[in-house]
Order: structure tokens, then sequence, then C-alpha cells
């Protein structure tokens, strides 16, 4: 059987959430919503991101998270709830 899973980006919606240190945004398979999220740390490690907003870091860089977080949903490596988290350490 083929896997027809895949994961889009259409809503360019990004927000930060403070309490989890993390900038949040949203994939779609099919009719499936899936929430991913890249952590500060990684923002900072791989994008340049010290002493900047993670919003701003994030759009300059969407198109290489984007890519890493649609690896992980298809090579299987979701969090507990189903979602996708990008560490440093994934990068």
């Amino acid at each position: 059987m083929l896997d027809d899973r895949t994961l889009v980006f259409s809503d360019k919606l990004v927000r930060y959430d403070s309490v989890r240190d993390v900038a949040v945004f949203e994939g779609h398979d099919g009719d499936r919503t899936i929430r991913c999220a890249i952590s500060r740390e990684a923002l900072e490690d791989h994008f340049d991101g010290d002493d900047k907003d993670p919003i701003k870091v994030f759009r300059a860089h969407r198109e290489r998270i984007e890519h890493e977080a649609r690896r992980k949903y298809l090579d299987g490596h979701l969090e507990p709830d189903g979602s996708i988290l990008i560490r440093t350490q994934d990068l």
C-alpha cells in the first residue's frame, strides 16, 4: 500500500507561545490539521535568532522550517499528541 500522506502549509499564520517558548504554525494533511512548532532554541542555534523576534526569524526561514516539519511528519516523528516539534537537535 502506498503512503499518500503529505503535509502542506497554506496558512501563513504563525504565533509565538511564550509558555512553551516555541513558534507555532499549522500544516495540513488533507482535512487533518497538524500543529507544528519550532523551539526558540532551534531558531537561535540554526537561524541566527539570538535576541531577535522569533516570529521574524521564523518568517525569514519559513521554507526550511516547513521542510523540516514535513520531513518529521512523513518519517512519523510525532509528539505523543500527534503534533510536530522541531528541536535544535533535529537540524
